[in-house]
C-alpha cells in the first residue's frame, strides 16, 4: 500500500503541536495548499481593476499581464504594502463599485461584525465583479491577529453559504468544502503540507469542514420596470 504521508515521524497524539505556526516552519501549511489551488482553479477572474487584503501575493500570482490596476487594503496604518486603508464593515475608504475583482483570503474570522464585512466586499465589487474568499472551518487561535484584531469565528458550510447568499444572492455564490478528519487534525498539530500525499488533500469527508472557499459574483442592478 502506497504511504499516504511523505515523511517519518506524523504525531497526532500528543499534548503540544509539532508546530505553532500553522505549519509554515515546515512547508506549505495545509490551508493555504487549498487556497492556492482555488484561486489557481479560479485565476480567470483575477483581471482587471483587482483588490486584495493585507498584500498583493495572489493577485500577483494568478493575475499576471491580466491585472490592470492593483490595491492593497488595510484595516490600519503601518502596513507599508497597503495602498487603502478602509473599514470593510463601514466602507469607509474603501472605494464603492471599483473591483473587478477582491481577493480576501482568511480575513473574516478577524471581524466581528461578519455581516457587515461580506456587504462591504460586495459593494467594493463593480456589477459583474468577483470576490474569491476563503474563511476556515477548523483552525488554531491565530496569537497575532487576536491580538490586533480580534479572533472572533470559525464557519461551516452551511453557514458559509448563507451568509454569503443573503448579501450576494444565493444565484450567485459558490461555496465550496474542503478536507477530512486527517487534514484538521494534522492542521491542529502543526504539520504541513508538504507532508502528505496529493490523495489524502483531495479526499472530501462531509463531517469535517475544514476550510470553505467562496466565490460570489456582484450582479448588475436591475433597471426599474418601466410603467
Amino acid at each position: 500500500m502506497k504511504p499516504i504521508v511523505k515523511r517519518k515521524g506524523l504525531r497526532l497524539a500528543r499534548l503540544d503541536p509539532v508546530s505553532r505556526n500553522f505549519g509554515f516552519d515546515r512547508g506549505k501549511p495545509l490551508d493555504r495548499w487549498y487556497i492556492e489551488r482555488f484561486l489557481k482553479e479560479h485565476s480567470g477572474d483575477v483581471r482587471g481593476r483587482v483588490l486584495e487584503v493585507a498584500e498583493k501575493t495572489y493577485t500577483t500570482w494568478y493575475g499576471g499581464d491580466d491585472v490592470e490596476a492593483s490595491d492593497v487594503l488595510h484595516a490600519a496604518p503601518g502596513n507599508s504594502d497597503a495602498t487603502l486603508v478602509g473599514d470593510l464593515t463601514t466602507g469607509e475608504g474603501i472605494p464603492i463599485a471599483a473591483y473587478d475583482c477582491f481577493i480576501a483570503t482568511q480575513t473574516l474570522p478577524f471581524i466581528y461584525d461578519v455581516r457587515a464585512a461580506v456587504k462591504g466586499m460586495h459593494d467594493a465589487l463593480a456589477p459583474g465583479g468577483v470576490l474569491l474568499a476563503s474563511v476556515p472551518g477548523i483552525s488554531q487561535t491565530s496569537r497575532e491577529d487576536a491580538r490586533d484584531w480580534g479572533d472572533w469565528w470559525r464557519f461551516t458550510s452551511m453557514g458559509t453559504k448563507r451568509l454569503f447568499g443573503e448579501v450576494f444572492g444565493e444565484e450567485n455564490v459558490e461555496v465550496q468544502a474542503h478536507g477530512n478528519v486527517m487534514v484538521a487534525a494534522a492542521f491542529l498539530y502543526g504539520h504541513s503540507a508538504d507532508e502528505f500525499e496529493k490523495k489524502v488533500l483531495e479526499t472530501r469527508d462531509d463531517d469535517f469542514d475544514f476550510l470553505m472557499t467562496v466565490r460570489a459574483v456582484r450582479m448588475p442592478a436591475h433597471p426599474p420596470e418601466g410603467p
